[in-house]
């Protein structure tokens, strides 16, 4: 089977990119917000001006903890037969791990987020085939941010038997997170082995990492869980007004933190999150949606390749603030640019604008793309048999191929064959329907998932476990 493979650069533009890392990392350097991890670099050999807080790193620190860093992995849910796997080949996808604000399925009106969106959000990714690992969605307010990500934790592994994930807060907060995982996988080196949750930096561009995003990196490598690092740099605003200077850039800030990682936990595995964007020059906000981020994300799966990552980038996303003709362009063209040039995580799922919002329908619709984007990427079999000159021989001029042995063999795995959210009814049927849209249609599916999904439950006592953990959270940080 012939595969469909797009590249952005050159092998030379490749090697032109990361010899700017490179002068970039030894000559301007990172400011590296955490003292422990400035101690590490500087025993490690790097050039360390602890008043500054900034870190000029040789090629050489650089390329040897490249070759440290462990480049595959899986996570596992708490049925341990649902897992997502990190550079094997396969397309996994996460709903979002958390937004503030909410769009109501119902009235489709922005809102504070709830505790009841984020447990309806779990059970729907629990039921979404494409959803590979399950996000919170919602940051419900009436939890206290101050030990918020413990408690979406919680109800996380109640909710779901996927893989999982939610922001992290800090140091402090991580350790409640790591305690429930552990309740979960059955103690610490039970956890260690099967991993069930990626720790992720965020550097700040340009070229800083941040304290708490250090302290979260540390306590989770040093459990045992991988690590996905992605600065979000901006093309024109926090990185060059190029979009081969913001791949330099943003290559230099992974790369930087791929180093830090290693010295914490040598050998930690990584994913490379190549997801850059541009700022808008009209409203100078950063865009989701915009072609040039289409290009950088395949632009940075060729960097991650090269350096043998698994990778991570933001496409599938959209700058459109309803599930109209925008949002299909954006999410749909970026999402299967991505697919194709053979990334391994994406965009997070069910996002409305640029992290305006999350909401239920946005995560269905996206669930819908992406089973339609993998029937692409999967392409199809050419041989004597499929090529099928005997059948059409048979068959012969007027007649038709609807009864036909090889027709029954075949039709279901070379079509696809599209869910209800879809429609190819004729125009009268369509309009007896309803005239519905694809959002009426796909608002409907919500809420008959919600109404009739039935998540597998979790053992009472570790419910109580985890009870326990989040209660514990709460009287200490709260």
């Amino acid at each position: 089977m012939a595969k469909i493979n797009i590249d952005a650069l050159s092998e030379k533009e490749i090697q032109t990119i990361h010899d700017g890392t490179m002068k970039i990392l030894r000559d301007t350097g990172v400011m590296v917000h955490h003292d422990g991890a400035l101690d590490l670099l500087a025993q490690a050999g790097a050039m360390v001006d602890k008043d500054a807080k900034i870190a000029r790193l040789s090629e050489k620190l650089v390329v040897e903890s490249i070759e440290q860093a462990a480049k595959k992995y899986i996570l596992y849910g708490r049925d341990s037969q649902r897992t997502a796997r990190l550079g094997c080949g396969d397309l996994v996808l996460m709903s979002s791990p958390g937004q503030y604000s909410w769009i109501d399925t119902d009235t489709h009106l922005r809102r504070a987020a709830t505790i009841n969106d984020a447990r309806e959000a779990i059970k729907l990714g629990d039921a979404l085939s494409n959803i590979t690992i399950v996000g919170s969605m919602a940051q419900p307010e009436e939890v206290s941010e101050a030990w918020r990500d413990v408690f979406l934790t919680g109800e996380l592994v109640k909710g779901t038997i996927k893989p999982t994930r939610c922001w992290v807060k800090n140091g402090r907060t991580a350790k409640y997170i790591l305690q429930i995982y552990r309740a979960v996988a059955g103690g610490a080196e039970a956890l260690r082995d099967r991993p069930m949750v990626e720790a992720f930096l965020e550097p700040i561009s340009p070229l800083q990492l941040p304290r708490d995003g250090l302290d979260i990196l540390r306590e989770f490598a040093q459990a045992g869980q991988p690590v996905s690092i992605g600065p979000m740099a901006m093309t024109s605003a926090t990185a060059p007004g190029t979009l081969a200077g913001t791949l330099a850039q943003e290559n230099a800030e992974i790369l930087a933190g791929v180093v830090v990682v290693q010295l914490f936990a040598p050998s930690t595995p990584i994913t490379y999150g190549g997801i850059p964007h541009i700022m808008d020059p009209r409203t100078s906000i950063c865009s989701f949606g915009s072609p040039e981020q289409g290009l950088m994300a395949v632009a940075m799966v060729q960097m991650a390749r090269h350096y043998g990552f698994p990778v991570y980038i933001n496409v599938g996303l959209t700058d459109a603030k309803l599930p109209d003709a925008q949002a299909g362009i954006e999410k749909g063209t970026s999402l299967l640019l991505g697919a194709l040039a053979g990334a391994d995580t994406f965009g997070h799922c069910g996002i409305c604008g640029t992290d305006h919002a999350a909401g239920l329908l946005w995560l269905y619709l996206d669930n819908e793309a992406a089973e339609y984007v993998k029937r692409i990427v999967r392409g199809f079999d050419v041989d004597e048999e499929k090529v099928a000159t005997d059948v059409v021989g048979k068959v012969g001029p007027a007649g038709n191929f609807l009864a036909e042995e090889h027709t029954v063999k075949h039709f279901r795995r070379e079509l696809w064959l599209p869910g209800p959210a879809w429609t190819r009814e004729t125009w009268d049927r369509w309009e007896n329907q309803g005239s519905t849209s694809m959002a009426d249609r796909a608002a409907c599916e919500v809420n008959r998932i919600l109404e009739t999904h039935k998540v597998e439950p979790i053992d009472e006592d570790l419910a109580r476990e985890i009870d326990r953990i989040v209660e514990c959270a709460k009287r200490e940080l709260g």
